[in-house]
């Protein structure tokens, strides 16, 4: 008699198909993935967008006949929040909920927190009962009920240093570089709270600016750069000197760009800073670019593709060869949508080789290596290198010149999938690019398969968005069809403490995906001009830059500012 395999204990991916949130199908593709990621399933169906964090947290409560609870919908007393000290909340990702009797209600993050629970038990000397709610929810709670403290010690240090100035001499202040130690004690306090202000704000790089009489410090939050109050100039050497320190750069030398990588743990979260030095007419600039690596565990639904763009660009990256670009200006999102794509790909049946310059993630099951110009090793070597390797799929980084064009062409020839980047203004405008830089029309018209285009817009805030009705100019300016306008979702924020009054929180893109026809590789081929190649794109069926925009904005994702300010207003 055949024996009956026994059968999987239900979980919550049992529940969020029965609440029809996910296929079963989705579920077992998910599982398999996460399996060979080395991912906790959970983390894999929040990545892949197959359900949102809150559903898979309600999912979890359900399964382990929990309570849970949404933070945003509810208000927590004074008198609760002070039962657990702060130190303690934020060391370990817990928020005073309630009281019942003796016991406490605490908020965890996770069904699994026996530890956690035992800890407070024996800190607070009573009974914990946990409830669960998402950990960003939880996290945004403790901002909230706390306080930034952070930023609070900041503005009191930076009052500090300039409440107990130093008199200099003219010549004294020409070489204050060493009037404050790198290694005191508020140096160090000053550059890590800087640091874990920004994290705490969602900034995607710090920039210390020296001026003649001030140290300006600005965070890019959402891709827009918001200044902080000003550090005294006499700080600016020890400042540089235990940022240089920490990146394990050489302090002594001030005339050329540097660059280094800081490691530090900012709360829960262990981060990776990349340093760029530069020095300028007053000094040196430091750039501070924070790499979370939260940022690339999300899958490609949740990058903003609409449908059909999601389902064009899964089917190219899908294929067994060919080349697939990703163009745009720095700072675009490029990297996050090739890595979204690389861990869709991402399986022990393949083989994926990166070359980078730098690596700025680490991808687990993924071979990455990094350019090292000082020892000749560029992507032109990396690549021909990586073909004895017998790669499935290849990403390179950036394609700079001929001879990294006409390698990642050569191995898209030979059976490979290759990813890369350009900058180029959009899509059509990578063709000619490619040509300009000497690569033959032939091998770009024959080995080119897509081109993907985009742009970074801030999303509206979703605890203070409202319903909004641009003006009639608005609409004509933007070639909105009154019928359409009648039947949009028109949004806006009004501001709140949630989005730091700005009425955004986060960033979607927006995408044109051109894809390379039997007509568009015959103007390719005949090297034909970028606007005769859009146009022909455009009739093909792209939705461009702009068009994709519009449609966020009818949907009541974005702005028509935003829209207007990141893809113009054709």
């Amino acid at each position: 008699m055949a024996k009956v395999p026994p059968r999987r204990r239900a979980d919550f991916t049992d529940i969020l198909v029965r609440k029809g949130i996910c296929s079963l199908e989705q579920v077992e593709e998910t599982r398999a993935m996460a399996k060979s990621a080395g991912l906790k399933i959970e983390d894999a169906m929040e990545r892949e967008g197959h359900a949102t964090g809150e559903e898979i947290v309600e999912a979890m409560a359900e399964e382990h006949r929990m309570e849970y609870v949404n933070l945003k919908d509810v208000v927590i007393s004074r008198e609760i929040v002070e039962l657990v000290p702060e130190s303690t909340a934020r060391e370990n990702t817990v928020m005073p909920f309630a009281e019942e009797g003796a016991t406490l209600k605490v908020v965890v993050s996770t069904p699994h927190a026996i530890e956690t629970l035992d800890k407070l038990r024996f800190i607070l000397n009573r009974p914990v009962e946990a409830i669960l709610a998402h950990r960003e929810a939880i996290v945004a709670a403790i901002n909230k009920y706390y306080g930034r403290v952070e930023s609070e010690s900041m503005d009191s240090m930076l009052q500090e240093f300039t409440d107990t100035a130093i008199d200099f001499t003219e010549t004294e202040e020409k070489n204050s570089d060493d009037v404050v130690d790198e290694n005191s004690a508020p140096i160090v306090r000053l550059v890590q709270l800087i640091i874990t202000e920004a994290v705490n704000l969602r900034a995607s790089d710090i920039h210390v600016e020296p001026f003649e009489d001030r140290i300006r410090v600005r965070y890019r939050i959402d891709g827009v750069l918001h200044e902080r109050d000003a550090a005294p100039r006499r700080l600016l050497g020890a400042l540089l000197s235990r940022i240089k320190i920490l990146a394990k750069i050489d302090i002594a030398e001030r005339r050329r760009p540097q660059d280094g990588r800081i490691k530090v743990t900012v709360g829960p979260k262990e981060l990776d800073l990349r340093v760029s030095v530069l020095p300028t007419n007053h000094g040196q600039s430091v750039v501070m670019r924070i790499l979370d690596k939260d940022n690339i565990k999300v899958g490609l639904k949740q990058l903003g593709f609409i449908d059909d763009d999601y389902n064009l660009f899964r089917q190219y990256i899908r294929r067994p060869n060919g080349i697939v670009l990703v163009t745009g200006p720095t700072g675009s999102g490029k990297t996050t949508t090739l890595y979204a794509a690389l861990n869709e790909l991402n399986r022990p049946d393949r083989k994926i080789i990166t070359a980078e310059d730098p690596v700025e993630y680490y991808l687990p099951g993924i071979n990455q290596v990094e350019v090292r110009h000082q020892i000749g090793l560029n992507f032109a070597r990396i690549i021909r290198s990586m073909l004895r390797m017998a790669p499935n799929v290849i990403l390179v980084g950036e394609i700079r010149d001929r001879e990294t064009a006409e390698m990642a062409i050569q191995a898209s020839l030979t059976g490979h999938l290759v990813f890369s980047t350009l900058h180029t203004n959009d899509a059509p405008s990578a063709i000619t690019r490619l040509i300009d830089i000497g690569v033959p029309p032939y091998l770009v018209a024959s080995s080119i398969i897509a081109v993907l285009a985009q742009r970074l817009v801030r999303v509206i805030c979703n605890d203070c968005k409202q319903p909004f009705m641009p003006s009639a100019a608005a609409l004509e300016q933007a070639h909105i069809p009154q019928k359409v306008a009648e039947k949009a979702h028109f949004m806006k924020g009004r501001g709140c403490g949630h989005c730091q009054k700005s009425g955004y929180r986060g960033r979607v893109a927006l995408y044109e995906i051109m894809t390379v026809t039997s007509k568009i590789r015959e103007l390719a081929f005949k090297g034909a001009a970028t606007q005769d190649i859009r146009k022909l794109a455009v009739q093909s069926g792209m939705k461009t830059l702009y068009k994709d925009g519009l449609i966020k904005v009818v949907k009541g994702v974005t702005t028509l500012e935003e829209v207007f300010r990141v893809a113009g207003k054709t």
